[in-house]
């Protein structure tokens, strides 16, 4: 079997961010949750300037492409379930 890694990238819109103060204190609350709760990697990777989008990085390591798959499909529906952001998209592939 050998070690696989899945990659999600996430865009976000963060309708009540004001600021980029703003924005941080949902994604830094979301990325802690998000780390804790399913053992992951997780980045902001684009978009760092404008206050009400996001687009984050995700990384999950197994030896199983379907443990990948299941884990990312939570930490989405996680995302999913926060209201104060919506998922625009989401992408994710394995290597």
């Amino acid at each position: 079997m050998g070690m696989k890694v899945g990659l999600c990238t996430v865009e976000l819109h963060i309708p009540d961010a004001q600021s980029l103060k703003g924005k941080r204190q949902v994604l830094s609350s979301l990325v802690t949750r998000l780390r804790n709760r399913f053992n992951i990697s997780v980045a902001e990777i684009d978009e760092h300037d404008l206050w009400q989008k996001a687009i984050l990085g995700i990384a999950y390591v197994a030896n199983d492409t379907g443990r990948i798959h299941q884990v990312l499909d939570q930490v989405l529906n996680l995302i999913r379930a926060n209201p104060s952001l919506e998922l625009l998209r989401s992408q994710i592939e394995v290597l």
